[in-house]
């Protein structure tokens, strides 16, 4: 880093070095619990996978139609987030 005067050079190598912290918490830096992609190289397929999950919760708010997801979702974000109000 001490080689760049480029801040956005330096800040894709910090966020190499210290992780982007929690996407639905406090924590700024350190390795997030969902592992799936790197934010910075597969941003258009998490953008992909943003629509189809808005598309999908349009459709089925509670996850009704789909209990294996609904379950992996809860247990995954149990504390973290609450996504909906059961009653």
């Amino acid at each position: 880093m001490v080689r760049s005067s480029d801040g956005f050079r330096i800040a894709d190598e910090d966020l190499a070095i210290r992780g982007p912290g929690e996407f639905m918490g406090t924590r700024q830096a350190g390795m997030p619990d969902l592992k799936v992609a790197n934010i910075v190289r597969d941003v258009k397929i998490l953008e992909k996978a943003k629509t189809e999950a808005f598309g999908l919760l349009e459709a089925s708010p509670e996850l009704k139609e789909f209990p294996s997801l609904k379950k992996t979702v809860e247990v995954f974000w149990k504390g973290k987030v609450d996504f909906y109000k059961t009653g």
